[in-house]
């Protein structure tokens, strides 16, 4: 059985969308949710789908072992959902090529710090692009430069608004996250 441990920060609706995609998979599980908010709803929703859930600070994510020991424990994979931490790399180390990450543009346009939600559709917006979509990519030492796995794209439409092009980005998320994850453990075993 491949185990994984989604890393969440907010509401967790990606989160929520993995645990359920993978809820009676034979070869595939979620075993955790970790959040470093805690106030984070992600926790309502692994309570309420029964996935265990903890959560951390920075001093025991970035300088100390206390969640790489968690993780050796836990998991064989990590999902990144809505985390916006940079992962230390202690973690990119022992879990080389099986940390995944979606983001939500075509990278390499609107990665790196402080590109993420909202911050990333006004851009697109502002800069008038003729098409955006989700990028899943592995996660290495930099924040959105790890190997592309997959990417999806769609029209902006000059009448798009920034929640307009969320909201087409959130539909490709839900719509394709999971089964990439799926296709990537099933590919590397």
């Amino acid at each position: 059985m491949n185990r994984i441990v989604i890393l969440a920060s907010g509401s967790g609706s990606n989160a929520e969308n993995i645990i359920k995609y993978f809820n009676n998979n034979e070869s595939i599980s979620v075993t955790q949710v970790l959040t470093n908010k805690k106030d984070a709803k992600v926790l309502e929703r692994a309570k309420r789908l029964n996935i265990s859930s903890g959560i951390f600070n920075r001093e025991e994510f970035s300088k100390s072992n206390v969640v790489l020991d968690i993780l050796k424990k836990k998991a064989d994979y990590i999902i990144l959902a809505g985390f916006l931490w940079k992962i230390p790399e202690t973690i990119i180390e022992a879990f080389p090529n099986k940390i995944i990450n979606i983001h939500p543009a075509l990278l390499p346009k609107y990665g790196g710090k402080g590109m993420y939600g909202m911050h990333v559709h006004d851009a697109v917006v502002e800069n008038k692009e003729k098409e955006s979509g989700i990028t899943i990519h592995f996660v290495n030492e930099n924040y959105d430069e790890g190997a592309i796995v997959f990417q999806k794209k769609f029209e902006v439409l000059p009448s798009d608004s920034a929640e307009d092009v969320a909201n087409k980005v959130h539909t490709l998320e839900y719509e394709n996250f999971p089964k990439v994850i799926e296709q990537v453990i099933l590919k590397n075993g």
